[in-house]
């Protein structure tokens, strides 16, 4: 027994001493290639062991012959055990260069991912970095929609404000001026300029709006309503603009139908609906609105949207259609689409709602999705149909 104990501290003494070697040659090979530290990682350890056996040999007090032929063994051992570690270690350090050949080029348009990793850990981090890519190249693509919505919201600011107060300009020059004679005139020109300023008090209204929504600063105040009340106080809303269009709203709505919303900004939602509907419907067409829900609410949708659970207002106009590749973009801020779509003046009442093409259905996709909601369109025979999806209560 005080042998095999003095064989086992012999070795344990040989070994500890070639493997504490192995500390500071990694020190040294700090932030060196990974092909020298993979290189220590794997002759260390056979060296350890080689020391092992030497030292254990030399104190068996062996003959020459058999001494000569340990130390033969351990040392062809030795080296079979190192090339094989290096080469068998060599695809750990081919997958560790591609990860990082990837990470340069996260989200680059030559990104060819990072492919599989001989372990887990790093095949695990493979398809992080290649998660990873999609979200930055989606974020990308994402800023740049917003930077082009931007420049539309801008340009299209620019146009629809130089149009009003340049009314008012014009109007106020010629008042200043004396160049309207009779009293029926002057009337008529401030009426020209209280109907241009409500134009601009109602552009900023919707901008200020919107920047509320965007910011998620909106205040709800959220009770149980009846979905059929809220779209008729819209459709009284609007009737004057219908009715100077010689449009007719019709619809029908189902009285069992309740949300939990607020009312007034829910009802602000489908008054921009309706108003781009009727601007958008020729003289003497038809607006139709359906409120419903469950499976009917299905079949309102049209293009099979789930909405189980769920109440929808549908408002379907005659515009003619929507081209396929501006329906992704039509709630877009400061998306105008084709000219057929823009709206028109709407008339001189000061105060008829307005809707533009470039704020009012990105104020209504905001309303919406606020209330957890979301709201869709598509094409269907003679002009589109929007779809307002309320969560119901």
């Amino acid at each position: 027994m005080s042998e095999q104990m003095q064989v086992v501290g012999i070795a344990l003494a040989c070994s500890t001493v070639a493997a504490l070697s192995g500390v500071p040659l990694l020190r040294l090979l700090r932030g060196r290639s990974l092909w020298a530290t993979a290189l220590v990682l794997c002759v260390v350890p056979i060296l350890a062991v080689a020391a092992g056996v030497v030292g254990t040999a030399r104190a068996m007090f062996l003959s020459r012959h058999d001494l000569r032929v340990v130390l033969i063994v351990v040392a062809v051992s030795a080296v079979v055990a190192s090339v094989a570690a290096i080469r068998l270690g060599g695809p750990l350090v081919m997958a560790t260069r591609r990860l990082t050949s990837a990470a340069d080029t996260l989200g680059d348009g030559f990104y060819e991912g990072a492919g599989r990793a001989p372990t887990a850990e790093l095949t695990a981090l493979a398809r992080t970095l290649d998660a990873t890519h999609v979200r930055l190249v989606e974020a990308r693509e994402r800023e740049r929609a917003l930077e082009a919505s931007r420049r539309e919201l801008v340009a299209w600011i620019s146009h629809d404000l130089r149009t009003p107060l340049a009314g008012i300009r014009a109007t106020a020059e010629a008042l200043a001026d004396g160049m309207v004679p009779d009293a029926a005139t002057t009337a008529r020109y401030h009426r020209r300029m209280l109907a241009d300023a409500e134009r601009l008090t109602g552009m900023v209204d919707d901008l200020f709006e919107l920047a509320r929504l965007q910011a998620g600063a909106l205040q709800l105040t959220i009770e149980k309503v009846c979905l059929a009340d809220v779209v008729s106080d819209a459709v009284a809303v609007v009737d004057p603009i219908a009715r100077a269009r010689g449009v007719t709203v019709a619809g029908r709505a189902d009285d069992a139908v309740y949300v939990d919303a607020d009312a007034a900004q829910v009802s602000r939602a489908l008054i921009n609906l309706l108003v781009n509907a009727i601007r958008h419907t020729p003289d003497d067409g038809t607006v139709e609105v359906r409120v419903e829900r469950g499976r009917a609410a299905r079949r309102a949708t049209g293009a099979g949207t789930a909405v189980g659970g769920r109440a929808i207002v549908a408002v379907a106009d005659r515009c003619g259609g929507i081209p396929a590749e501006d329906l992704p973009r039509l709630f877009d801020l400061g998306f105008r689409g084709e000219s057929a779509r823009t709206p028109g003046e709407g008339g001189d009442h000061p105060h008829q709602p307005r809707v533009r093409s470039g704020i009012g259905l990105a104020i209504v996709r905001g309303i919406v999705e606020a209330h957890g909601g979301d709201v869709t369109v598509h094409n269907q025979h003679g002009g589109c149909r929007f779809v307002v999806a309320l969560p119901a209560a």
